[in-house]
């Protein structure tokens, strides 16, 4: 079965790491309709946060891995901590468990070299899965069924959207875009602000246009079937003040390179931490 009915106290979901993108799944699986009993969480001091919600769900965090057969190991932890925690889930392999990584940096391969042939799927998801709007990139080990494939897509799907890759060396590409861009996104809010100071309004009222404009403008392009491009336009009088600020983002030394360019520094690093 690839669907969350799936997991049971049997064969449960043990999720190693309850942090801040390990709860957002977490919070995303409950919604969506899995049985409490079916997890098992694997983290000494989860935030508070996601203490209180595993309090509600009646699910008590544990200090090590339980004695039990998983059918899903999810690994949220840091990546600096894999080499002291990957060795302790190795009780918790059975013929048909799934390995589901979303540590930044660690490869398939570094996963097989302590569980052997195993189906293991890398995935990098981002921030706004916290809201139920994220965006997932997976790739699989050739070991994962297309069982396994359809019962992690079911899990990630909770809190957003979900695309496969062929080719593992393109999760560097999505890091620098989907999994770093929100924080883009965050810092051009803060610009924005600051040039409103700069043309003479309070900070209190900078920050609240440049907050509200970014989140009315996302929400249109969420609800829009138009591109980008054709919003871009639809918003730009020729001779405009609109197009006047466009002349200078689009200028060669505007937004374009300078995107490029922060985009390929994630992704030179991305592949440095999974070298």
């Amino acid at each position: 079965m690839t669907t969350l009915s799936s997991l049971t106290s049997a064969h449960p979901l043990v999720l190693v790491g309850a942090g801040k993108m390990g709860g957002a799944l977490l919070s995303g699986w409950l919604a969506s309709g899995l049985d409490p009993k079916a997890v098992v969480a694997v983290d000494p001091a989860p935030p508070a946060d996601t203490a209180a919600m595993l309090s509600a769900a009646g699910i008590v965090p544990r200090a090590d891995a339980p004695t039990v057969t998983a059918r899903v190991i999810v690994v949220a932890v840091k990546p600096q901590l894999m080499a002291a925690v990957l060795p302790g889930l190795k009780p918790l392999m059975g013929p048909e468990t799934i390995v589901l990584s979303i540590a930044a940096g660690k490869t398939i391969a570094s996963f097989a070299a302590v569980f052997g042939d195993v189906a293991v799927v890398r995935a990098m998801p981002n921030t706004p899965a916290q809201v139920g709007r994220g965006i997932t990139a997976a790739v699989a080990s050739r070991h994962a069924t297309a069982d396994d494939k359809a019962l992690v897509t079911t899990l990630l799907q909770a809190v957003g959207e979900v695309a496969w890759l062929d080719d593992e060396a393109l999760i560097d590409a999505v890091t620098a875009i989907s999994g770093s861009g929100p924080a883009y996104v965050f810092h051009f809010v803060e610009c924005l602000a600051e040039a409103g100071e700069r043309l003479g309004l309070s900070p209190e009222l900078a920050a609240r246009f440049a907050r509200a404009t970014v989140e009315g403008a996302g929400e249109l392009l969420h609800r829009s079937k138009l591109t980008p491009a054709e919003l871009r336009k639809n918003v730009t009088s020729p001779g405009g003040t609109t197009a006047a600020a466009l002349a200078v983002l689009a200028a060669e030394d505007g937004l374009v390179p300078l995107i490029a360019k922060a985009a390929a520094a994630a992704k030179r690093r991305s592949e440095e931490l999974s070298g």
